[in-house]
């Protein structure tokens, strides 16, 4: 059985999940089912988090690669 705080960290997890999806702007509110997660560890959940955190980098990155080459152009 899982320790109260090894469920506090997992429920914080699956927060950040939600807040890195609704960061999307074509993701509208998105909540996740706590109860659906229950299963994951928190080494997936973890990875999960760190797999939109380099989704988003990657995406700003092709961003600021856009504008300069925009910029470029002017």
């Amino acid at each position: 059985m899982e320790t109260i705080n090894n469920m506090d960290r997992k429920q914080q997890l699956i927060q950040d999940v939600q807040n890195l999806l609704n960061t999307y702007d074509s993701v509208n509110s998105t909540v996740i089912d706590p109860a659906l997660l229950e299963f994951m560890d928190e080494p997936t959940l973890v990875n999960i988090v760190s797999d939109l955190l380099s989704q988003k980098e990657d995406a700003k990155e092709s961003d600021i690669e856009w504008l300069e080459k925009f910029k470029k152009e002017i």
